[in-house]
């Protein structure tokens, strides 16, 4: 992997004015005078170096700045201070350069025509950014056959389930195999078997192209599947960058126990062993300190009639909660 980043952002900032209206008719016509404004932080001084080859997740909660974040990436705003460098170019200046070696999809947003074959759309792009016929159809066949969408290339966009249109979507943002790609929520709304193809498709596009991909997801098992690195936003400000596992450590240091009993047990009895998260007889479940797992495991089998026990690792979204709580 390349030591020179693909993607350089420094004390990065977009801030707006909102206009704030006042209520009932007085307030309507004193606005039209006079006119009183807040402003917006959506992202407010972000920092991070991306290399060539890295899978990053890119989180928060709703409005925390990520989708703002990407826009300026992919030059579709101009940032209000900080530099931003892609490809050793500056997004907002848009250059032809820059913009062939990008893609950027958002799971909301369509950039498929209609009314038309999906395979049409895919030429356009073919077109559109130059791609010489050997190469398309090369890269085609790959992404057609790895998305599994053969069978509907030639049917009219507007026909095609949700699913099939985003793994269509994927494959008119790669015709051209740009080095860089922002996916923004790519699996929203879609069922759980088509979330894994495309998560699956998103790695192994990965490795056999060397791409660079940042993805924002509000499924959590999209980044735990595909990213190894967070970098997590909230209020426009960067809480964590590194690894995910050191993210778990971090914020969620416990592990939890879900037991099955055999024999009668109290509640009660079990809470010198652990924080009783839950307990229903004969299920109870308990939160241990990670580094004394083993060991409570140990004496709860030794003290009790167990018939089941399950040691599980907290889940992302637990982590997630649980930095937000310390934020706030």
């Amino acid at each position: 992997m390349s030591s020179e980043p693909n993607i350089s952002v420094k004390n990065l900032t977009q801030h707006y004015k909102v206009h704030q209206k006042q209520e009932g008719l007085k307030g309507s016509l004193k606005g039209l005078v006079h006119r009183e404004y807040t402003t917006v932080k959506a992202v407010d001084g972000v920092s991070f170096d991306i290399r060539p080859g890295e899978l990053v997740g890119f989180i928060g909660p709703n409005g925390a700045g990520k989708t703002t974040t990407l826009k300026m990436l992919s030059g579709l705003l101009y940032p209000t201070s900080g530099s931003v460098h892609v490809l050793g170019f500056k997004p907002y200046e848009r250059k032809e350069a820059f913009l062939k070696q990008i893609s950027f999809v958002m799971g909301q947003k369509n950039q498929l025509w209609w009314d038309i074959p999906a395979i049409e759309s895919f030429n356009l792009n073919r077109d559109i950014y130059e791609v010489p016929e050997n190469e398309y159809r090369k890269i085609l066949d790959e992404l057609v056959d790895l998305l599994e969408l053969k069978d509907v290339l030639h049917q009219q966009v507007r026909r095609l389930s949700l699913g099939q249109r985003m793994k269509c979507e994927l494959v008119a943002a790669l015709v051209y195999t740009p080095k860089i790609l922002f996916l923004d929520e790519p699996t929203l709304g879609l069922d759980v078997v088509v979330q894994k193809k495309i998560r699956e498709f998103v790695k192994i596009y990965n490795e056999r192209h060397n791409a660079t991909v940042m993805l924002t997801s509000h499924y959590m098992d999209d980044v735990k599947e595909v990213c190894d690195r967070v970098i997590m936003i909230d209020e426009g400000k960067v809480l964590f960058d590194g690894k995910l596992d050191k993210l778990i450590r971090k914020y969620a240091d416990n592990k939890t126990l879900a037991l099955v009993f055999g024999g009668k047990v109290e509640a009660a009895d079990l809470e010198k062993y652990g924080k009783v998260v839950a307990f229903s007889y004969p299920k109870a479940t308990l939160s241990v300190p990670g580094n004394q797992t083993s060991k409570v495991a140990a004496d709860l089998l030794t003290k009790f009639k167990v018939a089941d026990l399950n040691i599980n690792e907290p889940r992302l979204e637990d982590v997630i909660r649980i930095l937000f709580e310390h934020r706030r």
